[in-house]
């Protein structure tokens, strides 16, 4: 099926910035739809999103330039040639912008096309977009992370651990983390009501954080758990995305909590993090060292990785080299997947893949700027990646990811598979047995 003309415009993301939405028609008069998100917490490796850096328009955020390319060059590009071919059409767009990070064209342009092509493609032939991506063979149910309690970035810093996540590992099934989810975070609001501190919720829904230090968050997450009714460790676990390469100063080599002017070497640093790992039901963290402190990486991962999940976000930024090195130095056992970061489909897939056939986790993530596309539950269920992070239990742009699972479940009837905590099987008896 060709590709008859490509379109792009300017939108909003969830936090009202402006992005990208692609429409790609095919000859069949089939169309897709790309709507890119956007990160607060980016990493240095990430491949660029572009704006425009007018100050006079949308303070410098708009995303015109991008959208040009697309209803320029890439249309030249690619009109014409066959929507089946994802790998073939992202490597077209590669080529095309020519530089290592996508910076000529953009990556959130670049982004919206490949993501307009997968599904307009899935709708000519009438499939679930999770079908078309896994050709069939994606049937496994995310294990959600979902956020509680936002911070870092996502909170103006009010605390500066970014996300206090929950993971429902005594679920039995999906829907079942829901409910576990539900319960812990009404509970969570409730303790804030009765202590005078419900703010609001930050960026990703999860409450506001009110604190006089990030270590007193786990006092309040650990009462919401037990009020829900639930054994912390056993029904539900703590997730934690430390972001710490924005905790990091390159020049002094220390990491700084702004919240209690304390700075800590990154040996310090490193065994705070095993501390809590040990103190706490902490059962996945999120980038717990800078993503050019590989030592501390490799201590965290060698005193904890046989019972906590260790994800590199910023270490990684789903970029196959920097995926390749971790796993020959050995510094974790999962990398969290964000399709903006490395700007097509193609690439994301492959960086699942490399993960997995490391023996390793990928984690499919959203973005702190989100949008109401539901494509990151369909490529999480294509790739039977197995755990999903969405942000927190409120505002429609989660909500409804959350509940597109749900339909995919519907859709799959008896062929959906949901692992839930089993999953962690696989990296923590690998390191068990090595």
């Amino acid at each position: 099926m060709k590709i008859k003309k490509l379109d792009a415009y300017q939108i909003f993301d969830s936090r009202g910035m402006p992005t990208v939405e692609v429409e790609l028609t095919l000859s069949d008069d089939t169309v897709g739809r790309g709507l890119v998100p956007s990160g607060a917490s980016t990493g240095q490796f990430e491949a660029l999103e572009l704006r425009d850096g007018d100050r006079r328009k949308f303070r410098g955020k708009s995303v015109y330039k991008a959208i040009e390319s697309v209803k320029g060059e890439i249309a030249q590009a690619l009109v014409g040639r066959d929507v089946y071919d994802q790998r073939g059409l992202d490597q077209a767009l590669i080529d095309l912008d020519g530089t290592g990070n996508k910076s000529r064209l953009g990556a959130n342009g670049i982004l919206g096309v490949s993501m307009a092509a997968a599904y307009a493609a899935a709708n000519s032939r009438g499939q679930q977009l999770f079908e078309y991506l896994g050709n069939g063979d994606g049937n496994l149910l995310p294990l959600p992370e979902i956020q509680i309690i936002g911070g870092g970035a996502h909170a103006n810093w009010r605390t500066d651990v970014q996300d206090f996540l929950v993971i429902a590992n005594g679920a039995r099934d999906y829907a079942e983390t829901l409910e576990i989810t539900y319960n812990v975070y009404h509970a969570a609001g409730d303790i804030f009501r009765e202590r005078g501190k419900y703010f609001g919720i930050a960026d990703e829904g999860g409450y506001w954080p009110e604190f006089d230090s990030n270590e007193a968050v786990f006092e309040v997450f650990l009462e919401a758990i037990e009020r829900a009714g639930y054994v912390p460790g056993r029904h539900a676990s703590i997730s934690l995305d430390i972001a710490a390469s924005d905790l990091f100063d390159e020049e002094s080599q220390t990491y700084r909590f702004r919240l209690e002017n304390r700075s800590y070497s990154r040996e310090a640093f490193a065994e705070l993090m095993i501390e809590w790992c040990e103190k706490y039901p902490i059962l996945s963290i999120e980038d717990p060292a800078a993503d050019t402190d590989w030592e501390s990486w490799k201590r965290i991962y060698e005193a904890v990785g046989h019972k906590v999940q260790i994800i590199g976000d910023d270490l990684f930024t789903t970029n196959l080299k920097r995926i390749q090195e971790g796993i020959s130095r050995g510094v974790a056992n999962s990398v969290l997947i964000k399709l903006n970061q490395i700007g097509s489909v193609t690439e994301t897939m492959e960086a699942i893949r490399a993960t997995q056939a490391a023996g390793w986790l990928p984690v499919v993530s959203a973005r702190s700027g989100e949008t109401e596309d539901a494509f990151i539950c369909h490529l999480a269920v294509a790739t039977n990646a197995g755990q999903l992070k969405v942000g927190s239990f409120a505002r429609s742009e989660r909500m409804v990811k959350w509940n597109e699972c749900l339909r995919i479940e519907r859709r799959l009837g008896e062929r959906a598979r949901f692992v839930g905590s089993r999953i962690y099987d696989l990296i923590f008896a690998q390191r068990l047995t090595t």
